[in-house]
């Protein structure tokens, strides 16, 4: 497994990433996530929609937290054609009381808690503490990365502006 040290931090603190880095243009690698109702899915589940791959530490902190309200709210303005999947390692159960809690119902939480496919797939799986990074992956209908941001600093937000307008020229694609 490749490693990747000092791409991101966590208080200032260096950490490692396992995975590839993934670029623009490349075709979005596959993965098998648990739904928070226990279904397994994976990349094909979601042919024919423009997605926000979305990963965060665990929802239950404040950014991650503050992060996926945001996408949420927003998720309305952008269509049917779109899909935002907010994936973590924390448990199924643990999103789905999380999102009751929160009143998330357009943002699909996605665990990756038991093969840690995604974060492995997607170079964010963070080997110190088997997490996954902040960061956002926006894939087009065709399947083909148009956008990639990992957050440096674990506790920071993404830049929502760039990401908002990336997934809404995937799904016009």
């Amino acid at each position: 497994m490749q490693e990747r040290p000092g791409l991101v931090t966590m208080r200032g603190n260096p950490l490692t990433l396992l995975g590839p880095e993934l670029t623009v243009g490349q075709k979005a690698p596959d993965f098998t996530l648990v739904t928070n109702d226990m279904a397994t899915v994976s990349l094909a589940d979601y042919a024919g929609s423009a997605l926000a791959l979305v990963s965060v530490p665990s929802l239950d902190t404040p950014v991650c937290a503050v992060e996926t309200r945001r996408f949420n709210a927003e998720a309305d303005k952008l269509g049917s054609g779109v899909r935002i999947l907010t994936i973590s390692m924390d448990l199924p159960f643990a999103q789905k009381r999380w999102c009751g809690a929160m009143g998330i119902d357009r943002v699909e939480t996605l665990s990756d808690h038991r093969e840690a496919s995604f974060g492995q797939n997607y170079g964010v799986l963070i080997k110190e503490l088997r997490l996954l990074a902040r960061a956002v992956f926006v894939v087009n209908k065709a399947g083909i990365i148009t956008y990639t941001e990992l957050v440096k600093e674990v506790a920071d937000e993404p830049f929502y502006a760039g990401v908002l307008t990336a997934l809404a020229q995937a799904a016009a694609q």
